[in-house]
């Protein structure tokens, strides 16, 4: 089911918003002094190609540089996104169809407002998952 779903996602929006991570990536490492931007947006690009089945979790060894990152984000790039991605799955539920890819839409929201100190795991993969707290 996760497969078809991915698909799915990957016809209607995934791709778009794959391209648009990837994009907002590439600005970000032209400019020398935001590549830790560029490397969270390349991130959310791969979870936003192919979401269901995976999941993001707090790194263990983050700390207070990627909280101050995160605010850097928030204020520059994150809030836009996160209302971006609440429009689309709210346009996404006016479908039943839809509505499996709203929600994959709106667990793109929290990584939209703070990537960084985040990673992505498979969820079938229990090592991973204990690295969440």
């Amino acid at each position: 089911m996760r497969v078809i779903l991915n698909i799915i996602w990957l016809v209607l929006c995934g791709f778009w918003m794959f391209l648009g991570y990837i994009l907002a990536g590439i600005v970000a490492c032209i400019l020398i002094i935001t590549i830790p931007f560029g490397i969270a947006s390349f991130r959310i690009a791969g979870f936003a190609l192919w979401p269901f089945g995976r999941t993001m979790v707090n790194r263990p060894d983050a700390g207070s540089p990627s909280f101050v990152g995160n605010v850097i984000w928030f204020i520059f790039a994150g809030l836009w996104l996160a209302i971006g991605h609440l429009v689309t799955g709210l346009a996404l539920c006016l479908t039943i169809i839809g509505i499996p890819l709203a929600v994959a839409n709106f667990k793109l929201i929290p990584i939209s407002l703070a990537p960084l100190g985040k990673q992505v795991v498979r969820l079938d993969d229990p090592r991973a998952l204990q690295t969440v707290s």
